[in-house]
């Protein structure tokens, strides 16, 4: 528990001095909050002596009372106020903080992580984690810390009227911190486990969704929730077991808080009667007996909170830890954009489900030239450009991208000299137009019109509703796979970048929509380095070089013509077609 609110300190990084603030306020607010008891205490007793006295009560006085009073209570507001001004925005600072850190981070990993680390177990983290953190992290703090700093006001109090009373607040204290650590350690034991719940929960959702279109053609939406089913009982019963753990704890720490507000009063009633105290004081120790743990109350919730919080922690730091591949990376600018293997082997993997798919692979690939790739599903096509992109890195051997080893770059540097055009297209929820822009955000309307027009895309947009403006739906959802794949082509002609990647761009696509595309592609390779991999070997009669691939690496290379002469594997395939 402790351990937790340190580190939720040292999370807020540049914002502790905000933090020590409010608790300053925090304090001074809990001093306030026990004035308007005091001094209601003061005055009974000073009413009830008078009265014994037979003294008539002047109306000055109980009008100065009641304007002390209520500047009391002005002032414990006012430090409410200026403690959440300092406090309450830190969360969403942090956090705002840490998921463009988490983007980031996401953004700098080898592509390998992600077939470790589940989609949902990232998903999780940086919604209901993170929300976590945004929710409760900064508030658990300041009624942790707070909670205490209010007690001790009220301790100090009762110590200066008598020692007595304020050791057996101490010990109710101490007592009910006993319990607290017990629920604390009870919800670290069992954090892990409704973390993992929740992420099979998100986890499960998601499969459902992504595949519904699946399941209302087979019509099976009832077989199709049973993971689901299985995933919301799971989280309903792990969340019910660690309540029904936590809740007779939390029942001891009340009892113990309420046990010693009773024996305060007695002791005060006890005090009193032996004349060890007046009879004003006997009063506010009465009074302050009941107000003395209003604050330690809620902390089983922060002990409880805390330990949740202590989990998402630890999975940000795991996401935003994780090594980068481009850690010992700097800015490059290059001066030609030749691209070279060398004895490259790579494989997928680790142990026993180690695959190689690439072993001493060398070519090159001169700038402004075609080079296509041939061969069979499994023989590193795809990994060859993964690893131009330092999407992973080789096991042995060396990718070079300008005459620099591709580990020299920084992602960013790497990446701006490069675009890829895939297969299956992505686009995002948003407009046509920022789809289009999201290789270059600054372009002017000239630049992404003449760019459309370059891909074959202006023409079509033009004639939807709202033209550029239109919102394509999830995934592309309201545009046909040929016109998400033109977007797509045109993204990159605005980018216009030196290296250009194609990645069986047109395999998906009917006979029409890759004519269109074809000369889209064409267009979008002139002048530029080119690396396509293609499935039908028609599209590629024209590139400056071909390479074939096997499982046993690099079987030919030529052109088009000359390893037609050579009537080898790359003539079998094209007979094929």
């Amino acid at each position: 528990m402790f351990k937790t609110v340190k580190r939720i300190i040292h999370w807020c990084g540049a914002f502790k001095k905000n933090l020590y603030i409010g608790f300053v306020f925090s304090f001074f607010s809990g001093w306030f909050a026990a004035m308007p008891v005091i001094w209601a205490a003061f005055l009974i007793g000073r009413l009830v002596e008078s009265a014994g006295r037979g003294e008539k009560v002047s109306t000055a006085r109980v009008g100065k009372s009641i304007g002390i009073l209520m500047l009391f209570i002005f002032l414990r507001f006012l430090f409410d106020y200026l403690r959440a001004r300092f406090q309450e925005a830190i969360s969403y600072e942090l956090i705002a903080r840490d998921r463009l850190a988490v983007g980031d981070a996401l953004k700098r990993v080898s592509l390998g992580y992600f077939q470790n680390m589940n989609t949902s177990t990232i998903l999780n983290s940086i919604t209901t984690g993170l929300h976590t953190l945004e929710g409760m992290g900064i508030r658990m703090i300041d009624n942790f810390v707070g909670g205490y700093l209010n007690f001790v006001c009220i301790l100090l109090w009762l110590t200066y009227i008598n020692w007595k009373v304020g050791l057996i607040a101490i010990a109710g204290a101490v007592l009910s911190l006993v319990f607290l650590l017990v629920i604390s350690r009870y919800s670290t034991q069992n954090a892990p486990v409704l973390a993992e719940a929740n992420r099979d929960l998100t986890g499960a959702t998601l499969e459902y969704a992504r595949g519904l279109a699946v399941v209302k053609s087979f019509g099976r939406a009832g077989a199709s929730m049973d993971a689901m089913r299985k995933a919301c009982r799971d989280s309903r019963d792990i969340n019910l077991k660690i309540e029904w753990g936590y809740i007779p704890f939390n029942a001891l720490h009340l009892l113990a808080l309420k046990t010693a507000s009773v024996a305060i009063s007695v002791a005060a009633f006890y005090l009193g009667i032996t004349g060890q105290l007046d009879f004003t004081s006997v009063i506010l120790v009465v009074l302050l007996s009941f107000h003395v743990f209003g604050s330690l109350e809620p902390i089983s919730d922060c002990a409880h909170v805390l330990a949740i919080i202590d989990d998402a922690l630890n999975h940000l730091d795991a996401l935003t830890g994780e090594s980068f591949i481009d850690a010992d990376g700097r800015q490059i600018k290059i001066d030609h954009y030749n691209i070279e293997f060398r004895n490259v082997d790579f494989s997928y993997g680790e142990g026993q489900s180690r695959r190689q798919v690439l072993q001493n692979v060398s070519f090159k690939i001169p700038q402004n030239t075609v080079t296509a790739i041939v061969g069979p599903s499994g023989s590193g096509k795809s990994t060859i450009c993964n690893l131009i992109a330092r999407f992973y890195d080789v096991d042995c051997g060396s990718v070079s991208v300008g005459g620099h080893n591709v580990k020299e770059f920084t992602c960013d540097s790497l990446l701006s000299n490069i675009s890829m055009v895939f297969q299956n297209v992505y686009l995002f929820h948003d407009t046509i137009r920022n789809n289009i822009c999201f290789g270059k955000p600054d372009a002017t309307q000239e630049e992404m019109i003449e760019a459309a027009k370059k891909a074959c895309c202006h023409d079509f947009i033009m004639e939807l509703p709202d033209q550029y403006d239109t919102f394509v739906g999830e995934r592309g959802a309201r545009l046909s796979g040929g016109q998400k794949q033109r977007i797509s082509i045109a993204r990159v002609f605005l980018k216009n970048p030196p290296i250009l990647i194609l990645d069986e761009a047109t395999s998906a696509l009917d006979n029409e929509s890759e004519r269109w595309i074809q000369h889209s592609l064409e267009e979008l390779s002139r002048n530029r380095t080119t690396i396509t991999i293609a499935h039908r070997l028609s599209t590629i009669k024209n590139a400056d070089e071909i390479i074939v691939l096997t499982e046993n690496g690099i079987a030919e290379r030529g052109t088009h013509e000359t390893l037609l002469d050579k009537n080898g594997i790359y003539a079998a395939y094209y007979n094929m077609t």
